[in-house]
């Protein structure tokens, strides 16, 4: 019978496919990771690589063969994990996942307090997008994630933090938006900008006035973060719409822009989610509860 190390070497080389590396992520040598992938094919009598001097690739029964490895390696982890939180929920490691646009604004300040309520966990924070954390979340390299809706989540256990607003950013020059959000839009249509395709908040921004603004007409306009944005904002380049959170926090302090609350937009919701099931429930309501009460939105 197969090992979970042989499966773990499996899943290295499946999503490498160079031996060197595969045999890095396992803290193996080399001839080590290769024993092991070919003992693995002997048992199962089949062949999940194909090899030669310059690549590595997978067979069709390799590829379906290691996506049941990785869900196996997620169960044995769960198990580990079970086992571990009935004898101590709240101590270890914390894996947590966060869009750009939300930890770098909500986790900071709330630091003291997760420290004090939660001495002996340890939290290890990864900025990556919506897409990366959930699929990090779902095959394990994730404990929890910290996102915001309108967003597919599947089967995830979902804890509504708040909701986050927005700010219409303009340049100093810009003339005084009259009425509301969506009528300051509709006057300067074609000039708003807003982060590339990929970013949530895009979309988000997008669904704060539905119907509104047309994504097609963004292609010209994209920033790869807030910081960007908003120089170009100062710059003259247009207007944009920015996060209540962002805004609280003081990302725009610095910059040449003058901000108007839009209490008529439709707002994002901020929540965290986790597996559902998972053992470490507890600690997870418990961190949502300070997210909860320390977010700096009104």
């Amino acid at each position: 019978m197969f090992t979970l190390r042989q499966m773990r070497f499996l899943v290295a080389l499946a999503d490498t496919l160079n031996f060197s590396q595969a045999a890095e992520v396992c803290f193996v040598t080399q001839p080590t990771l290769s024993a092991g992938i070919k003992e693995l094919e002997a048992i199962l009598g089949v062949q999940l690589f194909e090899r030669t001097k310059r690549s590595v690739l997978l067979t069709a029964v390799g590829a379906e063969v290691a996506d049941r490895a990785r869900r196996l390696l997620l169960d044995a982890g769960e198990i580990v994990e079970t086992a571990e939180a009935h004898r101590n929920p709240f101590q270890g490691d914390l894996r947590l996942g966060a869009i750009p646009t939300i930890g770098p604004f909500l986790i900071p300040p709330a630091m003291p307090e997760i420290r004090k309520a939660l001495p002996e966990i340890r939290l290890f924070l990864r900025e990556e997008m919506t897409e990366a954390l959930i699929e990090g979340l779902q095959a394990g390299r994730l404990d929890i994630i910290l996102i915001a809706l309108p967003f597919e989540t599947g089967n995830l256990h979902i804890a509504p933090l708040f909701q986050d607003g927005y700010h219409l950013a303009a340049p100093p020059d810009w003339p005084a938006p009259t009425g509301t959000g969506a009528r300051a839009l509709e006057q300067a249509k074609g000039q708003l900008m807003l982060l590339e395709k990929g970013h949530c908040l895009q979309r988000h921004a997008l669904a704060a006035y539905p119907g509104l603004i047309a994504s097609d007409e963004l292609d010209d306009f994209a920033a790869t973060s807030l910081a960007t944005l908003i120089a170009m904002v100062s710059e003259g380049l247009g207007i944009t719409l920015l996060p209540d959170l962002a805004v609280a926090a003081g990302v725009a302090r610095e910059s040449f822009v003058r901000l108007t609350p839009l209490p008529d937009a439709c707002p994002r919701q901020v929540v965290l989610a986790w597996r559902t099931g998972s053992a470490r429930a507890a600690v997870y309501e418990k961190l949502a509860g300070i997210l909860r009460n320390n977010n700096q939105v009104d």
